[in-house]
């Protein structure tokens, strides 16, 4: 399904990553299993495997060069889809230990499935964040957040700061032409402030993360209902 061995290790050599033979087998089962899965799950819009390598794996695995995420870090996937960045990043560096969150139940049982052809180890939930985000199972309880979404640097930060812990980060994947300052007011109305914005090129395209340091717990008050959070944005 994917290229083989020797194109994907110089794609990664090229991005100062290193690609064993143990990580490729397991990415080249998840990019099969993913595009069988497609054809009666909507997943992905991508089913090339050069491009699953490119734009899911390489894309995911990337935030271990571009940010520091400590030994045995404990990191929960909000909106993880179809397991971007989390699974590849679990599948590259398995000391982390991941949480894998989102709405749809259809997802969540892809994942199940996923994790179990590839002897991975996962918490998975099926719920909306702003739900989630008030169980005191897992409020505060993350050294990180991840979120791979197209929303506003304001909004994903309601939904998943109330996740991280003091001293932990919410890293988010963003586009590369979003005013992040306009998420500033939110960021610290939920308890931290944005310590990074690293932009990079993939192949061509440019790409963007944003980390966001959690220094003071979140008002208990947030996460808002749905409604709210789309109606005004903090």
């Amino acid at each position: 399904m994917l290229p083989d061995f020797e194109f994907s290790y110089d794609l990664f050599k090229k991005y100062g990553l290193e690609l064993t033979s143990e990580v490729y087998n397991k990415l080249d089962i998840y990019a099969e299993f993913l595009v069988a899965y497609n054809e009666n799950v909507n997943l992905t819009a991508i089913t090339d495997g050069k491009e699953i390598l490119i734009k899911h794996f390489l894309d995911s695995i990337l935030i271990c060069k571009y940010c520091d995420i400590k030994n045995e870090s404990t990191i929960i996937d909000v909106g993880t889809g179809a397991g971007f960045p989390s699974v590849p990043l679990k599948i590259y560096r398995p000391d982390l230990k991941i949480t894998l969150l989102d709405s749809l139940n259809k997802r969540i049982i892809f994942l199940e499935e996923l994790c179990e052809k590839l002897s991975i180890d996962a918490e998975f939930f099926h719920s909306r964040a702003e739900e989630c985000g008030k169980n005191c199972d897992l409020r505060e309880q993350f050294d990180i957040a991840t979120a791979r979404a197209v929303a506003n640097l304001g909004l994903l930060s309601e939904y998943c700061m109330p996740f991280v812990k003091v001293d932990g980060k919410f890293i988010s994947m963003k586009g590369p032409n979003e005013d992040i300052k306009l998420g500033e007011n939110a960021v610290k109305t939920l308890g931290g402030r944005i310590c990074e914005d690293i932009t990079y090129a993939l192949e061509g395209d440019k790409r963007r993360i944003v980390v966001v340091e959690k220094i003071s717990q979140t008002p208990t008050k947030y996460p808002r209902n749905s409604a709210q959070i789309k109606k005004k944005s903090l």
